[in-house]
């Protein structure tokens, strides 16, 4: 907001009243439909272009809504060679490497399978910080809660099948991807807790250096596309600007208002969205095994997260 320089100025504000932000359950519900979203957008870029084109292409549109963002709010990028080796690390272990295994896993599995794999990230971060913080101890019920999460992943998978029709390569890069998360989070609560850098200082740079890691990855592995299909592109360009820019300052936003306990609950309405789009829109099939193991999944997830009363 600009400052008024004119007594004109001056008097519309004292008269018109300040303009209130976006309700929060607005905004929550727009990042749930967001990261929904995100899976099907990866299911038809990598229809078109090879998986670390479309991960490059992710970080790239990311990384420019995050800087329009720093030039307007005019906040510099973070300072330190320390830093930012910390966030080469953060950025391969939260952007460059699930991005990516995401993307490759989707080439083999539905899209709607890959975003209930998504939703086993707070299993892992519990099993994870269990051993790495010390803080976090466990209980009766946020250790039921990780069995009977896995209990859904293999309720999902239709273990009892001996995993017929899966493919085992897919689901495996889609399962690391959703491992990878909480090692970085931990990582950066290790490492960048009690930096002095704005959180949207920090994540533009991060987003940076991920997008140079993909820029330098992707000419290795892949070759120039001949064509440049227009859907696909629009599918990668709203995933980089809207699922990964814009859903990040969405995210921050909320966590300093209503707090990341209640922010974090988004985390178990993408995998819902993930597969009604899936069926609807890409007509993927359903069993009725990926429902029933999908809320058994997310009813651990809510159980590792629960606290120890005082």
């Amino acid at each position: 907001m600009t400052t008024a320089t004119t007594p004109t100025a001056r008097a519309r504000t004292t008269t018109v009243p300040p303009r209130r932000t976006l309700d929060w359950r607005l905004r929550f519900g727009a990042l749930s439909l967001i990261w929904g979203f995100s899976f099907l957008l990866i299911k038809v870029g990598t229809q078109a272009y090879a998986p670390f084109q479309v991960t490059l292409g992710r970080l790239v549109f990311g990384t420019a809504v995050l800087a329009a963002v720093l030039v307007a709010k005019r906040e510099r990028l973070p300072r330190g060679a320390r830093t930012w080796a910390h966030l080469t690390v953060a950025a391969l272990l939260l952007n460059a490497l699930p991005f990516s295994l995401f993307a490759y896993a989707e080439l083999t599995i539905p899209s709607t399978l890959a975003g209930i794999c998504n939703a086993t990230s707070p299993l892992w971060g519990m099993a994870l910080s269990l051993v790495a913080l010390s803080e976090d101890r466990p209980t009766r019920l946020r250790v039921a809660g990780l069995g009977l999460g896995f209990l859904g992943v293999l309720t999902v998978l239709g273990a009892w099948q001996g995993f017929n029709g899966l493919d085992v390569t897919g689901t495996a890069m889609a399962l690391l991807a959703s491992l990878s998360y909480p090692i970085g989070w931990i990582y950066v609560r290790r490492t960048l807790a009690g930096s002095r850098e704005s959180h949207l200082s920090l994540t533009g740079a991060q987003l940076l250096l991920a997008a140079l890691q993909l820029a330098v990855v992707t000419p290795l592995f892949t070759t120039l596309p001949t064509s440049f299909p227009v859907v696909p592109l629009l599918a990668v360009a709203a995933l980089g600007a809207l699922g990964t820019g814009l859903a990040v300052l969405l995210q921050y936003g909320l966590v300093s208002e209503v707090g990341p306990t209640t922010a974090q609950m988004v985390t178990y309405f993408t995998p819902v969205i993930a597969t009604a789009a899936g069926v609807a829109i890409l007509g993927e099939s359903l069993s009725w095994s990926t429902p029933v193991g999908a809320v058994i999944v997310l009813a651990g997830a809510a159980l590792t997260q629960a606290r120890a009363r005082r």
